[in-house]
């Protein structure tokens, strides 16, 4: 049934005559698939459609064949060979005869969800309800029989139409789900309408601010797709936002110099590592040396948490409620130091041919699991808990780490902390600029925050978390690495075989980048007050763009490993928002209790 290649004629060695009979019986062999696939799709459609250049395929053999008995060998080739040609054609064409009708129902699918996220988000997230209320304009939900009877006409005409044509039932599926996306969006139209002429009303300065957020995250987003197929993308992402980043802060934002700098070093430390190999080679001192990079970094944090000022105090104010926190950061600090400790005493025993004690396994568990409590248990305030959720992570990523995977995770940590800080950096000045300045953050500072609207600006923090997120995918190679792991980096934990929990030990390494964008995703969503779940929605309104363009890029084609990265690529990104929404719930119970310093915000629910 799959033999479907064509004979390699110049590999044979035949007389002439006998060569034409082999393309011959090549041709009627692919002939024949064509003509049953014809039959198959005939006696189920409706309105069949047939493949119009071989419908006159028998007179074409009959011509061959006579072509062959007057031994004119060189035209009996030639047509075979071209019959041959329309055969696969043909035989393409059937597999593909319900492409478009597929391609078209998915995609409109996909439109319908996301135009109905839009929806959702507009009404529950943003200010346009209270605007279209005080100007009267009332949007009644479209709820009439009228809408319901047609959508379960179309769905029961569709069903009829595909039960007729003995469609397989994932055809009932798409086709069901994409009439009830869009008969959800009829019921919105009155509010739809009333956006329309909401945003027809808008100066020209805001509609251009629209058309070119939405540009912009359509080229990142591009951007993304390309990643997969190039990882090194994000080196020159990495050195440009680097340079836009620091100019950023230094001009608009008007931080200190050190912020700015700080920023563009972070972002060229990470830029490096997308230009490493993605099999990881074997170098233990990187472990090492991560572990004292790491805790160079808690130390810089800890000393910014003394040091505050100005719109670090968002950040830290809450600490001076705990004065246990140094000794919970003395502790995590000395758990990195064992667990760098350790990477060297279990590689030295590796080198040497020597068992792993027991007791260096009982300590690397015991060493990686406390660690990962020890977050809960740090001050509320939002520098305190991310650098604590930072080091507790740290040492069962040291213990899981053979080269520079290791650093990788403190370059992409700095990188987290200097976006949550320009963040910071940016609240800090727009309320210096606006009605809040009347109040002085040090002397009037309020433990917790009242969520706004979600404003035009804030799809900067959904679209920066998708691209961390696929950072920290593609950072130390992506999930391929799972299928060539190198031994010793589970060898800290279990040295007798067991493929399950060494693919549970590797999975969890591989997640702790992605719970670390989701933390301070969290966080960041709490520093600028806005709701969370709403941009939530943001990143699969983004992900699905990304979904539509690699489901485009599914191909049939070409080498097995050329069609199975096009399948994996559609099916990660599918599963990105089911993936993200799992983490969410887990490091929820991280972030849950963080505490904003604000100011006394009153009456900030704007556009």
């Amino acid at each position: 049934m799959n033999s479907v290649g064509s004979l390699p004629t110049p590999y044979l060695k035949l007389r002439k005559a006998d060569e034409v009979e082999a393309v011959l019986a090549n041709t009627k062999q692919i002939l024949n698939q064509f003509l049953r696939k014809s039959q198959l799709k005939e006696s189920s459609s409706l309105y069949f459609k047939p493949f119009k250049p071989l419908a006159n395929f028998s007179l074409v053999l009959s011509q061959i064949e006579d072509l062959i008995s007057g031994r004119d060998y060189e035209t009996a080739m030639e047509q075979s060979e071209e019959l041959r040609r329309l055969a696969l054609a043909g035989l393409h064409y059937f597999q593909t005869y319900d492409w478009f009708m597929l391609m078209t129902t998915i995609t409109l699918g996909y439109i319908g969800w996301m135009v109905n996220l839009i929806i959702h988000v507009l009404q529950s997230y943003t200010s346009y309800p209270v605007i279209l209320l005080k100007r009267a304009q009332l949007y009644p939900n479209n709820t009439s029989m009228k809408v319901y009877i047609c959508g379960c006409f179309f769905m029961g005409l569709s069903s009829i139409l595909l039960l007729l044509e003995k469609s397989p039932l994932l055809y009932h599926a798409y086709v069901l789900c994409t009439i009830f996306l869009w008969t959800r969006i009829v019921q919105k139209i009155d509010f739809l309408k009333s956006v329309w002429r909401e945003l027809a009303n808008m100066p020209f300065k805001y509609i251009f601010n629209l058309l070119t957020s939405s540009v912009v995250a359509l080229l990142v987003l591009e951007f993304l797709v390309m990643s997969f197929f190039d990882r090194k993308i994000y080196t020159w992402c990495f050195l440009v936002l680097g340079i836009l980043g620091s100019t950023y802060v230094a001009l608009f934002i008007q931080a200190s110099a050190a912020l700015a700098i700080y920023i563009w070093l972070a972002c060229w430390f990470l830029s490096v590592f997308t230009l490493m190999p993605a099999e990881i080679p074997e170098n233990n001192n990187l472990v090492i040396f991560s572990g004292g990079l790491i805790i160079l970094i808690g130390l810089a944090s800890r000393w910014i948490k003394s040091n505050s000022s100005s719109f670090w105090l968002y950040l830290t104010r809450a600490n001076k409620r705990d004065p246990q926190s140094f000794k919970l950061y003395f502790v995590q600090v000395i758990l990195v130091a064992i667990s760098s400790i350790m990477v060297w005493l279990s590689t030295s025993h590796r080198s040497q041919n020597r068992e792993l004690l027991s007791l260096h396994q009982f300590i690397n568990w015991s060493v990686a699991g406390v660690a990962m409590v020890l977050p809960l248990f740090s001050p509320p305030s939002v520098l305190s808990r991310l650098t604590s959720i930072f080091l507790g992570f740290a040492p069962p990523f040291l213990l899981l780490s053979i080269g520079y995977e290791a650093v990788f995770y403190s370059a992409f940590a700095m990188v987290l902390i200097g976006w949550i800080f320009v963040e910071s950096a940016n609240l800090y000045c727009s309320e210096e600029s606006g009605s809040a300045r009347r109040r002085s953050l040090a002397d009037n500072s309020v433990f917790g925050y009242e969520e706004r609207h979600l404003r035009l600006s804030d799809l900067r923090i959904p679209l920066l978390f998708v691209i961390l997120f696929n950072v920290a995918f593609f950072g130390t190679g992506n999930f391929a690495s799972i299928a060539s792991f190198e031994i010793s980096s589970v060898y800290r934990f279990i040295t007798v075989f067991s493929p399950f929990l060494m693919a549970g030990l590797l999975i969890f390494k591989l997640f702790i980048p992605f719970m670390l964008v989701i933390c301070t995703f969290s966080a960041i969503t709490k520093v600028v007050r806005i709701p969370r779940l709403g941009c939530y929605f943001l990143v699969i309104l983004l992900s699905d763009v990304m979904t539509i363009h690699f489901f485009f890029l599914v191909r049939n084609t070409g080498s097995w490993m050329e069609i199975g990265n096009s399948i994996s690529h559609f099916g990660i990104v599918s599963a990105q928002v089911v993936f993200v929404l799992l983490l969410f719930a887990l490091t929820n119970i991280y972030t849950r209790d963080i505490l904003v310093s604000s100011r006394q915000l009153t009456a900030r629910k704007v556009m």
